[in-house]
């Protein structure tokens, strides 16, 4: 059994989302949990956040617990990106890119 949770346009880099799921790529649920909740970036509260949904489509899909779960597959994508301008000296503008990213987690059975 497996369950997805896909949350779009998320306003940060996937570069930053990435070091994140690196590190509970694989791991049980309860245990990236624990793991997200003691992590200092902003990106781990995202990731937790769409965690949890994930776990509460399996839930809703077939009764299983957040016990019986592992993250099967977890992956952060570039999503759109915004150009702006950041004026500079002598009448010059630099580009400056606002990044976005969508994440997708797969969560399944400990089978």
């Amino acid at each position: 059994m497996e369950a997805k949770s896909i949350q779009r346009n998320i306003g940060m880099p996937a570069r930053k989302l990435r070091r994140v799921i690196n590190v509970v790529r694989g791991k049980s649920v309860t245990e990236a949990v624990k793991i997200l909740k003691f992590m200092p970036y902003f990106a781990a509260r995202m990731v937790e956040k769409n965690l949890t949904a994930a776990v509460a489509n399996a839930a809703e899909k077939s009764g299983v617990t957040a016990d019986q779960l592992k993250i099967s597959e977890i992956y952060a994508d570039e999503s759109t990106t915004l150009k702006r301008g950041k004026p500079r000296a002598q009448g010059r503008i630099y580009k400056r890119l606002r990044r976005s990213s969508h994440l997708t987690v797969k969560v399944s059975d400990n089978k």
